[in-house]
C-alpha cells in the first residue's frame, strides 16, 4: 500500500508523451525513475508541466468514468447539484450524495488519487527545478507554473474534504494532508485554516515568481497555468474562505485580459477557448478519451450512449428563471405546450422531438429527447473531443459581484451583473436594482444559469450552506422520483467527504480520523 500511497509521482514521466495509457497508471515513485534526468535542464522540466496538464485529461482507475478533471466537474459538481437532472436512477446514491462517509467507495476516493497524484508531481518540480541547467528566469516561471498547480489541487481538495468554512469554527476544523515536498511518512491533517494559509502562500509566491520571470504561456497556449491562473486559483480560493476582499481583488485582476466573449461564441459549443477563457484542459482528436471524457458525457453532438440515451438537463424550476430576453434561455430546449412525458421529460415522438432535430440538426439521429435538455456544450469531434474551461472571466465577475455584497457595496455588486449580463449582450434588457437579500438571490440564480454545466453547482451549495430542493413535476419540477429529494446542508457530514481508507490505513497520522464537529 504504501508504494501506491506515494502520491503518485508520476507525470514527470509521463511528461514524455510516449507512454501507452496503462503507463499512467503506473504508481512507481518519481525517485526511482530518474528524477535527476528529468530536471537537468529547464527544458526538460519544461516537458513536467506538459506532463501535469496532461494528467488532466486521463482516464483513471480501471472502468469508472474517471477522466481527470472532466469527472471532478460532473460526478462532484454538476450530478450531485441542485439545477442538473439527467434520467438515471441508477446513479441515485452519487447523485443524492450518499457516498459521502462510504470511506472505501472509489467514488470517495478519486478526487483524493487525482489531486494528490497532481499535488505530487508539482512537488517534484518544485523541490528540483532550482538545480536545473537553464535561465533564470525559466526556473522562477517553471515554478510559479508547479505552486499553481499545487494551490489549485489544495483548493479543489478543501471544497471536497473539508467542512465549508461557515461551519469550520473560523478554521480550527479539520482540513488536510499538507505535503509540500517528496517525503511520504506519516502526516497529520492540517487546520482547514493553515489549508488556506498554504494555499495563499504558494499563489503569492507563484505571483511574485510570474513577475519576477517577465514570461508568459506561449501564444495559443490555454492550458498552461500563467499569472492570471493564480489569480483566478486565489479569487476562488478566498471566496471559499469567505475572504471577501481578497477574493474581489483576484477577481478583477484575473480577467484582465480575458474580455467576455461575444453572443456568437457564447452559443458555439463550450468545447474550445475564446476571449475569455483563463485556463482550460486541452482535448483534441489525436488524444481523444472516447468515451471516457467529459464531453462524452454531457456534449448534445455526441454519439455516446451517456448521451444519446441519457442527455442533460436543466431543472425545469431554474430554467424558467431565465429571461425570455436571455440569450441562455436558447441554450435548452424549451417543452413550450408540446407533449412529452412528464415522468420522466422524455420525448419519443411528436412535436417536441420533431422541434429538436429542426432546431439542432447535429444531434446525433439516435438521440433520446428530453424536455429542458442542454444545447449549451458541444463536441469537436465523437465521441466526446473538446477543451474544457477551468477558469472563465464570466466565474470572476460573479465573484466580483458577491464579494462586493458580502462587503455591503451593494452598487458595486449591481454593477458587476450588469458588465456580465447586460454590457455582455447576454441579455441587453437586464438591469440590476436588487438590494439586500434579494440581491443575494440574484447573484446566486445567474451564477447557477451563467455557470450551469461547468462542474459548480454542488460546490456552490454547499459554500453558502443552502439546501438542495430537487421537485418532481408533478410539484413544477423535471427530477424523477428517485432523484427528487431535499438535502440539508447538516446531512451527510455536512456534506464533506470523507478521508478515504487508502490514506487513513497508509497513513497513521490520521488513521480513523473524522472532520470536527
Amino acid at each position: 500500500m504504501k508504494k501506491i500511497m506515494k502520491y503518485f509521482y508520476i507525470a514527470v514521466i509521463a511528461l514524455f508523451l510516449n507512454a501507452c495509457a496503462s503507463d499512467y497508471l503506473d504508481t512507481t515513485p518519481t525517485a526511482s525513475i530518474g528524477t535527476p534526468t528529468v530536471f537537468e535542464t529547464t527544458e526538460n522540466a519544461k516537458l513536467a508541466i506538459n506532463g501535469i496538464a496532461k494528467l488532466m485529461t486521463r482516464q483513471y482507475l480501471s472502468s469508472q468514468g474517471f477522466n481527470g478533471e472532466g469527472t471532478i466537474k460532473m460526478y462532484y459538481g454538476n450530478y450531485s447539484g441542485n439545477h442538473f437532472f439527467v434520467n438515471l436512477p441508477g446513479w441515485a446514491a452519487i447523485i443524492n450524495s450518499q457516498y459521502n462517509e462510504n470511506t472505501a467507495s472509489i467514488y470517495l476516493y478519486y478526487p483524493w488519487y487525482y489531486y494528490y497524484m497532481i499535488i505530487g508531481n508539482a512537488n517534484a518540480i518544485i523541490v528540483n527545478i532550482d538545480q536545473a541547467e537553464g535561465p533564470d528566469s525559466d526556473k522562477q516561471f517553471i515554478k510559479a507554473q508547479a505552486l499553481t498547480y499545487r494551490a489549485y489541487s489544495f483548493m479543489m481538495l478543501a471544497q471536497i474534504y473539508a467542512y465549508r468554512w461557515k461551519d469550520s469554527n473560523n478554521g480550527a476544523s479539520d482540513g488536510l494532508v499538507l505535503r509540500i515536498d517528496q517525503s511520504d511518512g506519516d502526516m497529520p491533517l492540517s487546520t482547514l485554516k493553515d489549508t488556506y494559509d498554504r494555499i495563499y502562500t504558494d499563489l503569492n509566491e507563484a505571483i511574485s515568481l510570474y513577475r519576477e520571470s517577465e514570461k508568459d504561456r506561449a501564444s495559443g497556449d490555454n492550458y498552461s497555468p500563467s499569472i492570471n491562473v493564480a489569480y483566478a486559483t486565489y479569487a476562488r480560493a478566498a471566496l471559499n474562505r469567505e475572504d471577501y476582499e481578497t477574493a474581489e481583488n483576484y477577481a478583477i485582476l484575473a480577467r484582465g485580459g480575458y474580455p467576455l466573449m461575444s453572443v456568437a461564441d457564447y452559443k458555439n459549443g463550450f468545447c474550445n477557448p475564446t476571449s475569455e477563457w483563463i485556463w482550460s484542459c486541452y482535448g483534441s482528436s489525436d488524444e481523444t478519451l472516447y468515451y471516457y471524457s467529459y464531453f462524452a458525457y454531457i456534449a448534445y453532438t455526441s454519439n455516446a450512449s451517456a448521451v444519446r440515451t441519457y442527455p442533460k438537463c436543466i431543472s425545469r424550476r431554474l430554467y424558467d428563471q431565465i429571461p425570455e430576453t436571455d440569450i441562455r434561455r436558447d441554450l435548452f430546449l424549451d417543452p413550450k405546450e408540446d407533449p412529452y412525458t412528464t415522468s420522466t421529460g422524455r420525448a419519443a415522438s411528436g412535436a417536441l422531438y420533431n422541434r429538436a432535430f429542426a432546431t439542432y440538426p447535429d444531434i446525433d439521429a439516435a438521440a433520446h429527447i428530453y424536455a429542458y435538455m442542454q444545447f449549451k456544450v458541444k463536441a469537436n469531434d465523437n465521441p466526446g473531443v473538446g477543451h474544457l474551461n477551468n477558469f472563465r472571466s464570466s466565474e470572476m465577475y460573479l465573484i466580483e459581484a458577491e464579494a462586493k455584497y458580502f462587503r455591503n457595496n451593494i452598487a458595486g455588486a449591481q454593477e458587476a451583473l450588469n458588465e456580465l449580463t447586460a454590457d455582455s449582450g447576454r441579455d441587453p434588457q437586464y438591469n440590476c436594482t436588487a438590494t439586500g437579500g434579494d440581491l443575494l438571490d440574484e447573484i446566486k440564480r445567474y451564477r447557477a444559469i451563467e455557470l450551469w454545466g461547468e462542474g459548480f453547482d454542488w460546490f456552490d451549495y454547499k459554500r453558502w450552506g443552502d439546501r438542495i430542493v430537487r421537485h418532481e413535476y408533478a410539484v413544477g419540477g423535471n427530477f424523477i422520483p428517485a432523484l427528487a429529494t431535499t438535502i440539508n446542508p447538516e446531512e451527510n457530514n455536512k456534506w464533506t467527504w470523507r478521508i478515504p481508507l487508502r490514506e487513513t490505513d497508509y497513513n497513521k497520522a490520521i488513521g480513523g480520523a473524522l472532520p470536527e464537529n
